[in-house]
């Protein structure tokens, strides 16, 4: 069982989720978001007021939204999972890149209905970094210097790069790797990091149910899957509010 389980806040009777399990939950919690992000927004019934607490007003649209803030923490645990116990660094490292720029494209139509925006990248670009500083950690491991210098070089590329969730996702990254082995100061901190989306703070419920475990999805073509469902279900969305609203 993987180190991350056996120093969870929860007891044991509550660690059901397996790292498949997540996965799953991470990209039903996106697709909600995306389809309120994408579409709902655009749809006037969904934006319409439900009621107001404090100076928030909440409708369909705000609360897919909030809920939806939950998946980038649950995507960000499974890539330390995955760096941590994959038998081939350089592929899992290509494979982040590789389904980065696939995903671009889709990506930038969503966001200006455009095949270039250097305006706002996708969040792959967001994890491939965070790839390359574990990956730097792990090969300076004697060396805190030359650690600090890659920390800050990757962070400034993550300031320019304007990827989804930017420098503050890269941050929160290495939190959740330094952190990885101590998963009560991991929510902790991660949340305290969070506070400006108070929302994700709720993926660290999930991630301390985690058992350690694999899970049913295995084998080369789920593994691909997973990757894929990025940029085609933001392909399907927008080219459902194309038909939808013409936008």
């Amino acid at each position: 069982m993987s180190s991350q389980a056996s120093t969870s806040f929860m007891p044991e009777k509550l660690r059901i989720l397996s790292g498949s399990s997540l996965k799953v939950l991470a990209m039903a919690i996106m697709l909600i978001d995306h389809t309120a992000s994408f579409l709902l927004r655009h749809y006037p019934p969904a934006i319409a007021p439900w009621i107001q607490i404090g100076s928030t007003t909440y409708s369909l649209y705000r609360v897919m939204r909030d809920v939806g803030r939950a998946a980038f923490p649950i995507f960000c645990f499974l890539l330390v999972e995955g760096f941590l116990h994959t038998h081939d660094r350089f592929k899992y490292g290509r494979n982040l890149l590789i389904f980065a720029c696939i995903s671009e494209i889709p990506w930038n139509f969503a966001q200006n209905s455009t095949l270039l925006y250097p305006g706002k990248q996708n969040v792959f670009f967001t994890l491939f970094l965070g790839y390359l500083a574990f990956c730097l950690i792990e090969h300076f491991e004697k060396n805190a210097a030359m650690q600090l210098v890659s920390m800050l070089v990757l962070l400034t590329v993550s300031y320019f790069l304007k990827a989804d969730y930017g420098y503050k996702g890269f941050v929160f990254l290495l939190i959740m790797y330094w952190l990885r082995s101590y998963k009560p100061a991991q929510a902790v901190i991660g949340s305290c990091w969070l506070i400006y989306e108070w929302k994700a703070c709720f993926a660290f419920l999930s991630l301390n149910m985690y058992n350690g475990k694999r899970g049913f999805i295995q084998g080369k073509w789920a593994k691909y899957f997973f990757y894929a469902f990025y940029p085609v279900h933001i392909a399907i969305l927008t080219i459902i509010r194309k038909m939808w609203f013409g936008i």
